[in-house]
């Protein structure tokens, strides 16, 4: 188990995803888009995004296990979750809403990134919300593309983002 912290926040630990996981990290992602991601999305395509009557647990967990998904906690309590793939792709990363600015996203990034490091990737992608934008930015990721996907035949914009790990 991974643990980090630093003075005024609290201790983060990370564990990998397991099935006792999956409600939480459901709860996790559908919270994050329709409350975090409100103020940047409208709210039918947050409906299309989120899409809370068609998230079924069992599907949410087998989809989770393969991505191989990391799950942050706070006291014990789950906070937020990431992944990164063998190329170095981060699918999904999510904090809670009333985890927002306390290092969560920090340390999941941390995290993957060490694991991409491990793997000695030279670069890690994510296709990255508006609202995450400026948090991907911060930590070195730089804008390759605006994406204009459908989800449900609506259309979204996201960032096709990438950071080089070995140097720039």
């Amino acid at each position: 188990m991974n643990v980090k912290t630093s003075i005024n926040r609290p201790i983060i630990a990370i564990h990998p995803y397991s099935l006792n996981d999956a409600a939480d990290t459901l709860s996790i992602f559908l919270a994050a888009v329709t409350e975090t991601a409100v103020g940047d999305y409208s709210p039918e395509q947050i409906q299309a995004w989120a899409r809370p009557e068609d998230r079924e647990l069992s599907t949410w967990h087998a989809a989770m296990q393969r991505r191989n998904s990391d799950v942050a906690t706070v006291k014990n309590e789950p906070a937020g979750f990431s992944d990164v793939d063998p190329q170095g792709y981060i699918d999904m990363m999510f904090v809670a809403p009333r985890f927002l600015r306390l290092g969560v996203a920090r340390h999941l990034l941390a995290h993957v990134e060490a694991q991409a490091r491990a793997g000695l990737l030279a670069e890690l992608s994510a296709n990255v919300s508006i609202t995450a934008r400026p948090f991907f930015e911060r930590f070195g990721f730089v804008v390759q593309a605006e994406q204009h996907p459908a989800l449900g035949g609506v259309r979204l914009t996201n960032y096709a983002m990438k950071k080089n790990l070995f140097g720039n």
